[in-house]
């Protein structure tokens, strides 16, 4: 089923405001709660939320202009599907993941914001049903999340991580887990949940192996 009614990538809005905010990953099919309080990304929610709610959310590239760095060639699209402004003035927004893009183009623009032209043809997939991931591959991606956990001094819901369907337990871990900006970028990347589900019991085991004073390596 396609998500959100968009059922082909042509669907989705072609030209896209993007928040570039490193180390924050957005899956397809995964949410991702977002505190929105500088004003030009308040100005970006508006005028999303007066469109097509879609916005993209995307890394930027190590050592570029601290100003405004180059941003990451894959970013994913997501939809606001929750929205609620606080006393003080901030906008907390949900958003549900769409599909990945590859950066077309940056365009130009008199708003405060950045937008792209998004192209979506490699990973229009996302869009539909997934590729099947072997239950028993649970297991593994269990085993690997307790020694990464113990290393960290970190916890999970045990019960939910056991019983969540395999891809839904992957891109959550992928999401939340405190990876570095290389690692989520790399999780992103991957052609589909099946080799997510690899690069991500990988980390976990790279980081198992290292002390507490260690930086264990990147998975490039």
């Amino acid at each position: 089923m396609a998500i959100g009614g968009y059922a082909t990538a042509a669907d989705l809005p072609q030209v896209i405001p993007v928040f570039p905010l490193d180390g924050v990953l957005l899956l397809p099919h995964g949410t991702l709660p977002l505190n929105i309080f500088e004003p030009r990304y308040l100005n970006m929610i508006d005028d999303a939320m007066s469109g097509e709610r879609v916005i993209g959310m995307i890394s930027t590239v190590a050592g570029t202009d601290a100003a405004r760095p180059s941003l990451a060639r894959i970013g994913c699209a997501g939809r606001i599907t929750s929205y609620a402004e606080t006393s003080d003035g901030r906008y907390l927004i949900t958003l549900t993941g769409l599909c990945r893009f590859k950066v077309a183009a940056e365009l130009p623009t008199p708003s405060p914001y950045r937008q792209v032209r998004a192209d979506y043809a490699p990973y229009a997939g996302d869009l539909h049903d997934r590729p099947e991931v072997d239950e028993e591959d649970r297991a593994g991606v269990l085993m690997a999340l307790k020694a990464y956990l113990e290393r960290r001094g970190l916890a999970v819901d045990w019960r939910m991580a056991e019983d969540a369907p395999i891809e839904s337990l992957v891109n959550s871990l992928s999401m939340a887990l405190p990876f570095d900006a290389a690692e989520k970028q790399a999780l992103l990347e991957a052609i589909n949940v099946v080799d997510r589900r690899r690069a991500l019991v990988a980390l976990m085991r790279i980081d198992a192996q290292y002390g507490e004073d260690d930086d264990p390596p990147s998975l490039q």
